[in-house]
């Protein structure tokens, strides 16, 4: 066998978790070329298939065998291999090891002495011989956090197994996997064509799915189909769909061969928040919500079916008969929760327990509310309606609505207080004490918003650093890594000038009578995310630690100096006076200057000692007045002429000097220079 051929795999499966099926097929397709490549085999494209009851991987021009190699085993050291003149059991026991006798093995040199060596040449394995290892150890390393068994055998997987295809051209590479034997065929659709059916090579996959049974193996292309059937079937009915991608990417998960169907429910039923109508259609029903053209929901969806019915009457009556009861439970949770304020469950938030060591959710109301009313008086926020909002923030936890859909929690809080008549400062506040949500979520919006969306994420994280329960890893159960990204967020986007360690004493203050909180440690926590901010927005690391030295406080001033930074590095100016501070600094952590020297010019032996000077006085005021405003940017800019002056004076001066008096004061002068160069960030730390 010569040359390169396809390769195809492909493992058959009952239905597959439709959440994680794209996960887990393309950790399969990068398990099995990851393992060519560290087999020294060179490869072609990679496709990846993925359906409801299989996982595939197609791997274009694939090597038939390694390529023979050459290589050099060393042994023991000369001094050891032999002893009086005789080979030692060292010596003899290496040979043996290679397959060759004493006389074959070779003396090297290096710088570390003389060793045994042998040049062996290996023959390069068959592919065919590797595959059946390479396909096993993907599947055995698939991001599967629980496995399962099945029937009497002790194998294990995230579903029950019950084929596998391996091919390289037109032949089957045996393997046995997962208890499974390797053949050519694989199996149709579960309901129109559930048999089996030969693959005759890699090529034919795709096409012989779909011709004879009915599988649309590629996800992308099963996607792409969904989204155009729905946006069609809506336009036949007149209206628009709400086509999510998290949706679009779970019904595609389900369905092998998707047919859109188009399904209606009860005008009286709109009655409901349109939010809990569309929850209910999407997770529970996986639907997609139609609306009209301005906007308002509709009493359809579509839905995706999974068989082309020769009936599509009846696969639409079947989705309408399902989805009534939940609507029917939906309208029923509506009308009783209408009957009762907000406020009524409050007491029973006494019983709802937060946290053990933390108490309940009402005693976290009551340390949110004062630090939610600190940052709205900083802020500018109504503090009557931010103490409303932060005491009615958990009622509608208690709600037989959020009860049912826990994804509406502050949706439903601010449409119960609405009703109620609450002030819409009040009531938008509910809402948006969750934003932002997810990491490209917006922030919320009002003033009250805020104050209780950071309030209430700083007493949470402050609380679980406290209990001992921080994030290790890639473990964060309580989410303090999104919960912290979110506060940073509120505070940089909402242009929110708060200092955020002192909000982090005032959770902590609050917290004292339940744990201690290390104060430093959870602003430590909280910059490390500020970090991953900067770099999705492609900032470098070196930008981010030189504003992080000069240690701000303020999330806001933060941003702000990142961005200064970030133009005074596209100055001509930058690189050499990057690297100059860097320098200054070296010299001056060796040769620590007195905290009251000054500068004496009366000591200048030079030209240059007294253009810096000059240059440092000339710039100053202008530069002390920007830092004063907050403003970075043109503070680097002027800055910035001190390039030539600074470069002058390293080019002519000798810093340490013999004289102890003159070495001292142009030290003294290196750190009021230092100084002046680092009121927004160590321009030194730009240099990597």
């Amino acid at each position: 066998m010569t040359g390169t051929q396809s390769f195809l795999v492909e493992l058959g499966t009952e239905e597959l978790p439709p959440k994680a099926l794209r996960k887990l097929a393309s950790a399969f397709a990068d398990g099995i070329a990851n393992g060519l490549k560290d087999a020294n085999l060179s490869i072609g494209e990679c496709q990846v298939f993925a359906a409801p009851r299989r996982l595939a991987v197609l791997i274009n021009d694939v090597p038939a065998r390694q390529q023979d190699q050459n290589i050099q085993r060393r042994g023991p050291a000369l001094a050891a291999a032999y002893k009086d003149g005789e080979p030692t059991q060292a010596a003899l026991g290496f040979a043996k090891s290679c397959g060759v006798e004493l006389q074959d093995l070779e003396e090297i040199s290096t710088e570390k002495g003389t060793w045994l060596a042998v040049n062996i040449d290996q023959k390069g394995a068959s592919v065919v011989d590797l595959l059946p290892d390479i396909v096993a150890k993907s599947l055995a390393t698939l991001p599967v956090p629980k496995r399962m068994r099945w029937g009497s055998s002790d194998v294990e997987f995230v579903r029950p197994v019950h084929w596998l295809l391996m091919l390289y051209g037109a032949e089957v590479v045996k393997a046995n996997v997962l208890g499974l034997n390797s053949g050519r065929t694989t199996r149709g659709h579960r309901f129109h064509n559930n048999t089996d059916i030969e693959i005759a090579n890699p090529e034919s996959y795709v096409s012989t799915l779909r011709e004879q049974g009915k599988v649309i193996a590629d996800f992308a292309e099963r996607r792409d189909l969904i989204a155009k059937g729905v946006e069609q079937a809506a336009g036949k009915a007149g209206a628009n769909a709400l086509v999510e991608d998290e949706l679009l990417d779970e019904v595609t998960a389900l369905v092998e061969w998707p047919v859109p169907v188009l399904g209606n429910f009860e005008a009286e039923f709109l009655e409901i928040p349109e939010e809990v109508l569309i929850t209910t259609m999407k997770d529970n029903q996986k639907y997609f919500p139609l609306f009209d053209a301005g906007g308002k929901l509709l009493p359809m969806f579509i839905t995706i079916s999974n068989i082309e019915s020769t009936d599509p009457a009846q696969v639409q009556r079947g989705n309408e008969v399902v989805i009534r009861p939940r609507l029917a439970d939906a309208m029923f949770f509506w009308q009783q929760d209408k009957k009762k304020p907000l406020a009524s469950h409050q007491e029973a938030l006494k019983k709802v327990v937060f946290q053990n060591k933390l108490g309940t959710i009402f005693e976290k109301t009551e340390r949110v509310e004062k630090l939610a009313l600190n940052i709205a008086d900083q802020i500018g926020a109504d503090v009557q309606h931010t103490s409303v909002a932060v005491q009615l923030s958990k009622c509608d936890l208690l709600t037989e609505m959020v009860g049912e859909f826990a994804s509406l929690q502050g949706i439903m809080g601010e449409r119960y207080a609405t009703l109620e008549g609450q002030p819409e400062a009040v009531a938008k506040a509910l809402s948006e004490q969750y934003l932002p949500r997810f990491a490209s979520d917006e922030i919320a919006a009002t003033p009250v918003g805020r104050s209780l969306a950071i309030a209430d994420r700083l007493d949470t994280i402050a609380g679980i650093f406290a209990i001992g329960q921080k994030p290790t890893g890639v473990k964060d159960p309580f989410a303090l890594r999104r919960l912290s990204l979110g506060v940073l967020r509120t505070l940089i986007e909402g242009e929110l000038e708060l200092d955020l360690e002192k909000l982090l004493q005032g959770a902590a203050d609050g917290l004292s009578d339940k744990a201690t909180v290390d104060v430093n440690e959870v602003f430590e926590f909280m910059l490390e995310r500020l970090r991953a901010y900067y770099t999705s927005k492609d900032i470098s690391p070196q930008i981010f630690d030189s504003v992080a030295s000069v240690r701000p406080t303020s999330p806001l001033d933060f941003d702000r100096r990142i961005n200064a930074v970030k133009a005074f590095t596209q100055l001509p100016e930058a690189e050499s006076l990057a690297a100059a501070n860097k320098r200054i600094s070296n010299i001056l952590k060796k040769n620590p200057v007195a905290k009251k020297a000054t500068v004496d010019q009366t000591l200048f032996e030079g030209e240059a000692e007294t253009a810096l000077f000059n240059a440092l006085g000339e710039l100053k005021p202008e530069v002390d007045k920007y830092f004063s405003q907050g403003d970075y940017t043109p503070a680097l800019q002027a800055l910035s002429k001190l390039r030539t002056p600074v470069d002058t004076f390293f080019d002519e001066v000798m810093v340490m000097a013999d004289d102890e008096a003159v070495k001292n004061n142009r030290l003294a002068l290196l750190e009021e220079l230092r100084v002046l160069n680092s009121h927004v960030a160590h321009l030194g730390d730009l240099q990597s």
